[in-house]
This record gives C-alpha cells, sequence and structure tokens, in this order.
C-alpha cells in the first residue's frame, strides 16, 4: 500500500526550463504574485493564525524591506502559475520585528513545523530546507577554494575562477527492517535513541559503487552481525537533515546470533509481532518505537501487520 511520507508529495513543477533563463527568474522574482517562503537559521516560517497551521509565504514587497544580500532560490511554479522561491534570512537578527508580522506567523524548527503542515507543504519545506541547507555550506569551491555563484534559480554553483560547476547533493540511506519468522531487527545507535528510549529499524549511508541491496546486508552485517539475504523495497522519504532520501526496505535475516557494534550501535534485539504491535499503538511500556513522520515507522508498522511480503 502506498504511504504518504511526511517530506515528500512536492507539489510544485520545478520548471527546469524556466530555470535555464536568468531573464525570466529576474523578471518572475519581482512579480506581484511571486511567492516567498523565508528561512531564518534554517526555521521556516510558518502561518497558523486562522486555521490549521500552513507555510508561511510572503509577497516581494514584504521581503525587499528586508534588503537581505542573498539571491532568492527559485522552487517551481504552483498550480496557478506563481514562482515559489525561498530564501534565506538568516542576516536579519530579528526577523519577526523587521518583518512586523501578524499574530499567528512565526519562525519554527523545519522538523518540529513538519508535524503540523499539510502532507504537500512539508514537501515544499523539505526542497527548500535541503537547499537553503546546501547553499550556506557550498559557497566555496572544492577544486580551488575560490568563492562560488548560484546560477539556475539555485540548483547550481559556479565558479569563475576555475570554471567547474557545483550542484546540489542528495545523500542516499539504506533503512531497513530485518525480519526472521515472528521476529524483526530493531535497535538503538548512540544519541537521542537511547535518551528517550526508542528502538528503531536500522540504517546507514550507502557507499560509492554500492547497491540499495548490498548497503542493507553491510549495514546489518557491520551493526548487528546478521547475515541477510533476500531484500525488497517498500518505499523512500525525503529527509532534508540537511540532504538525505531514505530508502526503505524489508530483509530477510539468515542468522539469529547478534554480534553488536558498540561504537554504532548501543543496543541491537530481536522483537516479537506481538510486542511490536503493542507498542504502534503505545501499549507496550517496555518498547517505543518511532511515530508516523519516520519512514521507520511505516516499515516496523508494514511487517507487524503482514504487509511486507513474504520472504520465499
Amino acid at each position: 500500500m502506498p504511504v504518504d511520507h511526511t517530506f515528500a508529495g512536492n507539489p510544485l513543477d520545478r520548471a527546469d526550463v524556466r530555470r535555464r533563463d536568468p531573464a525570466w527568474l529576474a523578471a518572475a522574482a519581482h512579480r506581484k504574485e511571486a511567492r516567498y517562503l523565508p528561512l531564518w537559521q534554517l526555521n521556516v516560517l510558518v502561518d497558523s493564525g486562522l486555521g490549521p497551521a500552513t507555510l508561511g509565504w510572503l509577497d516581494p514587497a514584504t521581503v525587499d524591506r528586508l534588503g537581505v544580500d542573498q539571491p532568492p532560490i527559485f522552487l517551481g511554479l504552483d498550480s496557478k502559475d506563481r514562482p515559489c522561491f525561498t530564501l534565506d534570512i538568516s542576516e536579519v537578527a530579528d526577523p519577526h520585528h523587521e518583518l512586523a508580522l501578524p499574530e499567528g506567523l512565526a519562525f519554527q524548527e523545519s522538523r518540529g513545523a513538519a508535524m503540523t503542515l499539510p502532507q504537500a507543504d512539508t514537501g515544499i519545506l523539505a526542497q527548500a530546507r535541503a537547499q537553503v541547507g546546501w547553499h550556506r555550506s557550498h559557497r566555496f569551491c572544492s577544486a580551488c577554494g575560490a568563492p562560488t555563484v548560484m546560477q539556475k534559480g539555485g540548483h547550481q554553483r559556479h565558479c569563475d575562477a576555475c570554471g567547474t560547476d557545483h550542484f546540489p547533493r542528495t545523500d542516499p540511506v539504506a533503512i531497513m527492517l530485518v525480519s526472521r519468522g515472528d521476529h524483526c531487527l530493531l535497535g538503538q545507535s548512540h544519541g537521542p535513541l537511547v535518551r528517550i528510549g526508542m528502538f528503531s529499524a536500522l540504517a546507514g549511508f550507502i557507499d560509492q559503487g554500492e547497491t540499495i541491496e548490498e548497503a542493507v546486508r553491510r549495514e546489518i552485517r557491520e551493526e548487528a552481525g546478521v547475515s541477510v539475504g533476500r531484500v525488497t523495497y517498500h518505499s523512500s522519504q525525503p529527509w532534508p537533515f540537511p540532504s538525505s532520501l531514505m530508502i526503505g526496505c524489508h530483509g530477510e535475516a539468515l542468522s539469529e546470533a547478534i554480534t553488536i557494534d558498540e561504537e554504532e550501535m548501543h543496543d541491537v534485539r530481536w522483537v516479537s509481532r506481538e510486542a511490536v504491535l503493542e507498542a504502534l499503538v503505545e501499549r507496550n511500556p517496555r518498547l517505543k518505537v518511532p511515530g508516523p513522520m519516520a519512514i521507520a515507522h511505516h516499515l516496523i508498522k508494514a511487517w507487524a501487520e503482514g504487509e511486507a511480503g513474504q520472504f520465499a
């Protein structure tokens, strides 16, 4: 069954043909119907004033008052053909005051904001946050060290000194729920999961020259010492912290003994289907699993409810 993941479902037409036209971009940025989504220190503007929360879009005149020395990033065209941009306004000391924001409009941490925003808005937020974050950390050429300049509405940075072009990156991460009979493998990495007492699916970055299936098997072997055979794909989720794509899989365990990589993991254990089902409805005081915002929740839920398929 298809899953509508948080940070997926971006409805904007990214309009690649338009972003190749500097003259069109410059004119579109000043059209009165253009919309700007400001990010301040990677926090997003949210409008909670009337009804459910939505992204806090601003018009060009309001944004111009800030005098921000940053080029806008073109996100795309909405269903009304309005150009949509995001803008990093981190140089503004007090954006709430400078923008004279009315009650209900406020900057929120992006992960927390996504828990209250509509599905489509979280997709736009993922694009905006990942791109603003990339530009903040790639201002200099990795080939020669010279400053780079934004091009193609934010989908490229160019180095005039050596001619190198740089493009926004997406880091693929394999996240997998491995099972053996009526038990699945859950773990806690060192850090936040331990502090809140939560167990989740295991995950790790995909290496260069490695397939998704190979990454699943390697990560499980490295972190838990368990061998994995067949791997099936479940779904994927953009995760803009800073710019990952979570590739969700299920895997069939070929061995049972666990050997934990103590540098990476605090705990790894086999958990019964019954215990997982109770945890999903918060009726298991000994086990806490991620909520619906995370792809790990949906991997765990699909397996527990028998929707992950049967391994031959």
